[in-house]
């Protein structure tokens, strides 16, 4: 059996990492998202989570990642390749599906 989760290689996990995307990057803003996005020289997408314990106890914030990484697997195609992407979810994340989201980061991108 095939699996379907992201590999270590399209994940940002050094702290380092997250400071570049941050400290490069370009900010990309919708209701219930934030994404900040930046190359990274290699030719694949990377993804990393910012969850503050604002938006909920562990659990809330665990369901928003796995929802943020399904529509970022499922629809890949839709980021720029050679970036790495850090999403800094709201709360109100959770009223919208995988594909609602992946819908408005689409229309979010096609405009960068």
């Amino acid at each position: 059996m095939r699996r379907e989760g992201l590999s270590r290689a399209e994940r940002l996990s050094r702290r380092k990492e997250f400071e570049r995307v941050f400290r490069e990057g370009r900010r990309v803003d919708l209701p219930f998202l934030r994404v900040v996005y930046a190359p990274n020289g290699l030719d694949r997408r990377r993804i990393g989570f910012a969850v503050s314990r604002k938006v909920g106890k562990a659990v809330v914030r665990n369901r928003i990642k796995r929802l943020l990484r399904e529509a970022f697997r499922r629809h890949k195609d839709l980021f720029p390749p050679g970036c790495d992407f850090v999403f800094i979810p709201r709360r109100e994340i959770l009223n919208h599906t995988p594909e609602e989201v992946a819908r408005k980061l689409a229309e979010a991108f096609r405009k960068c």
